[in-house]
């Protein structure tokens, strides 16, 4: 499932409304080259979890916590992992947790990735840099009804 955004502020929006319908345990897997958005739309999900405080990129800290919201919420980006690593960040205690995990450059961790979770493809517009194609790819039954709720909520906005 699949839809666009015309900007950051919709991007964000859409994020928001999936914050707002995440539960303790959800994995949240985004997934786009440099520049797509993914650091934006976890602005989105921060924002729908009532964390206040800026969400920053976590390229250099591989992740980042905000304990403040609802739920705890764990950005990781895994780029850094290319070459491996993993193995020793502990994700299995973050999959396993009572938090909202959120990863990008998910492919250098596939091995340590929980049976079910919700992929997410940010893509930008090559004729208009603010847009975006962002596409829901669900693995699961919970993933899949959060899916159509998000995209059921997001088109009525």
């Amino acid at each position: 499932m699949d839809l666009q955004t015309k900007n950051a502020t919709a991007t964000v929006q859409l994020g928001e409304i999936l914050g707002s319908k995440l539960k303790p345990g959800d994995v949240v897997l985004l997934d786009g080259d440099l520049g797509a958005g993914k650091t934006t739309f976890t602005k989105g999900i921060a924002r729908g979890l009532g964390i206040k405080r800026p969400v920053k990129s976590p390229t250099f800290t591989l992740i980042r916590e905000y304990q403040e919201g609802r739920y705890p919420l764990y950005h990781m980006d895994m780029y850094r992992l290319e070459n491996g690593g993993s193995d020793e960040l502990g994700l299995e205690e973050y999959f396993d947790g009572q938090g909202i995990v959120i990863v990008e450059w998910s492919q250098f961790i596939q091995s340590e990735l929980p049976a079910e979770f919700l992929t997410i493809k940010l893509t930008k517009d090559p004729a208009d840099d603010a847009q975006r194609t962002i596409i829901f790819e669900p693995t699961g039954t919970h993933y899949q009804q959060l899916t159509t709720a998000v995209l059921s909520a997001f088109h009525h906005d």
